[in-house]
């Protein structure tokens, strides 16, 4: 009767563990076949996905309109064989506040400088165009993902660069004026852990052709809905940290006084993007299990749901009804990071995730 009773007990307590993962769910919205890079959605509901340069798209940002992917916000910029002026090269961050949806381009494709681009689409025209040059991106940057505060008119951006040089970027969108900040920080570069997704792991070649294991810094930022507390991270570490704007914006502060500020949050698995809600849950994907995991604002991780559909969560956005949207793009099984060798197929995937509460409609 006791090793029944144990064995009920364990039973129960797996039955426990399965009913709390079958509370979040995800869907598959749309089967995709490129594959995505960042997503957001706009205040009346558009949805404007960055395609990830990995895969060498014919244009980098799309919306997904009609069950189909049409080029954003036109043809002439998204058609990375564009001569026109203006056009975009290599687009991977994209968020969209105040009817503006903000593009990062890494220009990593033509070499070109990089660039912060943000189309107004009530008016559907170019709202505002801000250069990175040398030394706010340096020879290599990669620009990757990025904060929009609409309190501070500001953009953060991380840049995880070559990795002893990771910083992060802040735009303040009023002057056009950028900085680079908390270069070389412990915040923002790479810890020594290797990335190891179904018992291979992620892998590039270098010059040489040699095959290594990379570690990627400062990649996964956010901000709270109030735009007081940063949220950040290197890709390749166990750590959140987090900054408050008031700190980012004050151009008072030198490099030490800057840093002091910076404190630890919270464990986190080797992560890409990120986002929030209303009650501070940080959602993010546990890249080498497969999975998508939360940040609760107790400051514990927990898992939330496993597939092996969920292969490379990159980016999660909150759309106009309160839903959480990401995409799935199998980046590990890209040429640049399986070898040189490429493995990944369509479908590629957009889902909606359940959230834990609400959160804010491009973020």
């Amino acid at each position: 009767m006791k090793v029944l009773a144990k064995f009920t007990a364990v039973f129960l307590l797996f039955s426990v563990n399965i009913t709390a993962y079958a509370e979040v769910n995800f869907d598959i919205v749309a089967n995709l076949d490129n594959g995505p890079g960042n997503v957001t959605v706009t205040d009346n509901g558009r949805i404007i996905m960055s395609l990830h340069q990995f895969y060498q798209p014919k244009y980098t940002v799309v919306e997904y309109k009609d069950k189909v992917l049409v080029p954003f916000p036109n043809k002439e910029l998204a058609d990375v064989d564009s001569k026109a002026a203006l056009k975009l090269d290599s687009v991977l961050g994209i968020r969209s506040a105040n009817g503006i949806v903000w593009m990062l381009d890494n220009g990593m494709r033509s070499g070109v400088m990089p660039k912060l681009v943000g189309w107004d689409t009530k008016a559907n025209k170019l709202h505002q165009v801000i250069l990175l040059p040398t030394p706010i991106a340096p020879k290599d940057a990669f620009v990757n993902d990025f904060a929009v505060d609409t309190r501070h008119n500001y953009i953060f951006i991380s840049d995880p660069a070559g990795g002893t040089n990771a910083a992060l970027i802040v735009v303040n969108l009023a002057t056009g004026k950028a900085r680079r900040i908390l270069e070389g920080h412990a915040s923002v570069i790479p810890e020594n852990v290797d990335l190891v997704i179904d018992k291979v792991p992620v892998q590039v070649k270098d010059k040489s052709g040699k095959l290594i294991r990379p570690h990627i810094g400062v990649n996964p930022i956010t901000e709270d809905l109030n735009n007081e507390w940063v949220y950040f991270g290197p890709m390749h570490g166990l750590s959140l940290y987090r900054i408050k704007a008031d700190d980012l914006t004050d151009e008072k502060l030198n490099a030490k006084a800057l840093a002091s500020r910076v404190e630890r949050y919270s464990d986190k698995p080797i992560s890409d993007g990120i986002t929030i809600d209303k009650d501070n849950n940080i959602y993010l994907g546990e890249l080498a299990e497969n999975a998508i995991g939360v940040i609760s604002a107790d400051r514990k991780y927990k898992r939330l749901v496993q597939s092996t559909d969920l292969s490379w969560v990159d980016s999660f956005c909150f759309g106009a009804a309160g839903q959480l949207y990401a995409v799935v793009n199998r980046l590990h099984q890209s040429a640049t990071l399986n070898g040189g060798v490429l493995k990944a197929k369509p479908p590629f995937y957009l889902i909606q995730v359940k959230a834990l509460a609400a959160g804010l409609t491009g973020r």
